[in-house]
């Protein structure tokens, strides 16, 4: 039987299936036109004719009609249950102005006159004409005087109601508090940890289950959630790894220093968001040198003696260790804290176990040699510099021009060695695979673009290799049957180099295309999404 793209598969992932007529993305053939998978994994991949052999003994060849076949996509930075809220709940990212921003937290503060707690996300008042976030005092008003929490669009700042202040004992004592300011540090952890002790396990669970199926459209087979004692909460962490539903699979990291703990809860590192400082947004990224448009240096929230402390127990431990870390004090606090854990355990051991470095976005030409010699892996967002990048862009605003330049040096990194993992750190920036490799390619300083393919690599198997897996992410016999299907224009190869570019292109490269990611044009659409032979999304209506 063959099978419209548009009908859903049963969920068997033991069945065989042939895919083709279409374009398979694939370094074992860069023609290649059709794919056999049997019991999740790709077992044969090769052209139209030889496909025919395949035909009668599968179970169901499935009929690309032209689609494009590419591995599924890894999102290596992601806040699951705060992306489930933000997509189902208060919104405010696309909001022009203070005013705007008032009139939809009203109306959504009306809509919801059950919910203990109201939950919101994404102002940022450095793009409204009005200069400054809500006070309190109008969110009091605007919501009816209910517990209100508002993560500023980097999510290292908030704002909330005196309702939600009065469930945190003790919050005006505690460092990050200034009464009419938004919260940061200490102040900003408790309040958030208060929010989501408030939500019921039902919102909680269908704030996950809206952000991974929300994944799943978009083509994305696997998540890195990046949660923590300061971020989420255990059960949150948990009943998210413990969801027993068709959808991308999540890997789960730990944000702790406590490392047995990161094991008991089922992480896969005591990593992720592990704090070295903040967000060059909130002013809280740790500097060598002030802020442009603040007198002062950021925050430290670890010490190089207590990062090389964490690394040898992660490395000990058999678990990845993983830190935040943006501003450039911050990353070579991470970076001499890895190398004294190096000089007490071997270097080898420490480029083995492929801990990771979350953001890492203001790195110089040591710090990024570095990266290479310990054998750290850069879990980066390039969304954060097209939100944010470019000479009128709130980086400049914060650095200047010249500092902001540097930021998010990818070209420089990936000819250094150092491996490469994408993310969205969603909500921060949306769940939107194809934008962040066109953001990488298109980068707003073009010494730091780098070619699509490097970029879909990245988003691809660079997510997988972020996790100690080199086996997945592309699609070749014997690799998990992660994949998607997409209705694209014409394939084509972008390089920043033109010379690349055209070689490329020449079929004597045997370059496999991907699609035409230029600003302006379509971007992909998913029509399904695979996961270890499983569909777990199929676009309805096509």
């Amino acid at each position: 039987m063959t099978e419209s793209l548009t009908e859903p598969l049963p969920d068997d992932a033991h069945r065989t299936v042939l895919l083709r007529g279409g374009e398979v993305h694939s370094p074992a053939d860069p023609f290649a036109t059709a794919m056999v998978v049997e019991r999740g994994h790709v077992a044969w991949v090769g052209s139209e004719g030889a496909a025919d052999a395949f035909a009668s003994g599968v179970d169901e060849v499935v009929d690309l009609d032209g689609a494009l076949v590419t591995p599924a996509f890894v999102d290596a930075h992601v806040h699951t249950t705060s992306t489930g809220l933000a997509l189902t709940g208060l919104d405010l990212t696309g909001a022009a102005s203070l005013t705007e921003a008032a009139d939809r937290i009203r109306a959504y503060a009306a809509a919801r006159p059950a919910d203990r707690i109201l939950i919101g996300h994404g102002w940022d008042a450095s793009r409204w004409p009005e200069r400054r976030p809500p006070h309190r005092a109008e969110l009091d008003e605007l919501t009816g005087g209910r517990p209100l929490y508002l993560t500023r669009v980097d999510v290292h700042s908030a704002v909330a109601t005196t309702a939600l202040l009065a469930l945190v004992p003790g919050i005006r004592a505690m460092t990050g508090f200034h009464d009419g300011e938004p919260l940061t540090g200490d102040a900003h952890h408790a309040v958030r940890a208060a929010a989501y002790a408030a939500l019921s396990p039902l919102q909680r669970t269908e704030a996950q289950r809206a952000a991974l199926r929300h994944a799943a459209s978009l083509g994305i087979g696997t998540v890195h959630e990046c949660a923590g004692p300061e971020i989420s909460s255990e059960s949150d962490f948990t009943s998210l790894l413990a969801l027993d539903e068709p959808g991308p699979r999540v890997v789960g990291y730990w944000a702790d220093l406590d490392v047995e703990r990161a094991r008991a809860l089922g992480a896969h590192g005591a990593a992720g968001d592990l704090f070295a400082d903040g967000s060059l947004g909130s002013h809280t990224a740790c500097l060598h040198d002030p802020y442009a448009d603040n007198p002062h240096t950021g925050l430290a929230h670890l010490d190089a003696a207590t990062v090389a402390a964490h690394v040898v127990a992660c490395t000990e431990a058999g678990l990845q260790a993983g830190f935040h870390a943006i501003g450039d004090a911050a990353i070579s606090t991470v970076v001499d804290g890895v190398r004294a854990a190096a000089e007490k355990l071997g270097l080898a051991r420490i480029r083995a176990a492929r801990h990771r470095v979350e953001h890492a976005e203001m790195l110089i030409p040591e710090t990024i040699a570095a990266f290479a010699e310990l054998g750290l892996t850069a879990s980066v967002q390039p969304a954060f510099d097209a939100a944010w990048g470019g000479e009128d862009g709130m980086y400049a605003e914060r650095l200047g021009a010249e500092r902001a330049r540097t930021l998010n040096p990818y070209a420089a990194l990936l000819r250094a060695g150092v491996p490469l993992a994408f993310g969205s750190d969603s909500p921060v920036t949306p769940l939107d695979p194809w934008g962040t490799v066109r953001a990488a390619a298109f980068h707003r300083t073009p010494e730091h673009r780098i070619s699509v393919r490097a970029a879909f690599t990245a988003h691809t198997r660079g997510g997988w290799r972020a996790t100690g897996r080199d086996d997945a992410g592309v699609l070749v016999p014997g690799a998990p049957a992660d994949y998607a299907v997409w209705r694209t224009g014409e394939l084509v190869v972008q390089a920043p180099d033109d010379r690349v570019a055209r070689w490329s292109t020449d079929p004597r490269s045997g370059t496999p295309g991907l699609p035409d990611l230029t600003p302006g044009h379509d971007l992909p659409v998913c029509l399904r999404t695979v996961v270890f032979g499983q569909t777990v999304f199929v676009r309805p209506n096509e």
